[in-house]
């Protein structure tokens, strides 16, 4: 269930009837290669968690989601044209109070379905989760994909982090959104094995820096729609874990 495709007396009815989980989707506008879309992290965002709020509701838990937080903190893209980036201390104050809003309507836990892993995007999501625990407003979910142990479930490129607009998000983007891929572009890229997270601890801040002057890392040209499928089941497995965690 979409929070804004509902009247209010549906969701008014769907918190009555006993705990719900909103989930929020949190991506980008930011260059990803030649091949996909500035909002491709908003998409990907939004599969991962119909795919959670999916499997909750086969597990018995009410699930909603919420409209999308296509803005974030993008300064590794910022060169690019097309990147629209924020303050990180906008992006954790915004989480904070529609997490207010979310617990004064009754939600039992908020989880994060997040898809944009620029350094400051991860640390304002961590400051904004840390906020709301130690307030005790509401439970809060977030399945840190940057953190070894679920990454390792994404396979061998994310894990090695070099996914940018790479074969992970790529076959993500295959499978939920082809229209927005243009193939043609995506299978003459060379594989660019260069990883984001070895730029960052090396002191590199841009795309430029890294090496990604296209704004892609990774290996485009072997992503798949069969593969992105398997990922954002994954993806929502995650998520739905992390929720039930939460939920003890």
């Amino acid at each position: 269930m979409n929070w804004q495709e509902q009247s209010f007396t549906k969701l008014g009815a769907a918190f009555d009837a006993g705990p719900v989980v909103a989930v929020l989707p949190l991506g980008a506008v930011e260059a990803h290669g030649p091949h996909l879309p500035v909002g491709t992290d908003v998409w990907i965002a939004e599969a991962m968690a119909r795919a959670g709020a999916e499997k909750l509701g086969k597990e018995g838990l009410s699930a909603v989601v919420l409209p999308s937080l296509a803005y974030a903190p993008a300064p590794f893209a910022n060169a690019h044209p097309g990147t629209l980036s924020i303050r990180p201390e906008t992006l954790t104050a915004l989480v904070v109070d529609l997490a207010s809003a979310v617990a004064a309507r009754g939600i039992a836990v908020l989880a994060l379905a997040n898809a944009h892993f620029d350094p400051a995007q991860v640390a304002a999501l961590r400051k904004a989760v840390e906020e709301l625990r130690n307030s005790g407003r509401l439970r809060v979910a977030f399945p840190d994909l940057t953190r070894r142990r679920l990454a390792e479930r994404l396979g061998e490129e994310f894990r090695s982090g070099a996914c940018h607009a790479g074969r992970y998000e790529s076959s993500i983007l295959l499978a939920t959104r082809p229209d927005l891929v243009d193939d043609a572009a995506r299978l003459r890229l060379p594989s660019l094995p260069v990883s984001l997270v070895e730029a960052a601890g090396r002191g590199e801040r841009t795309f430029v820096e890294a090496g990604l002057e296209m704004a892609y890392c990774g290996d485009p040209a072997a992503a798949s729609a069969e593969e992105g499928r398997v990922l954002v089941a994954e993806l929502g497995a995650i998520l739905a874990e992390a929720v039930q965690a939460e939920l003890g």
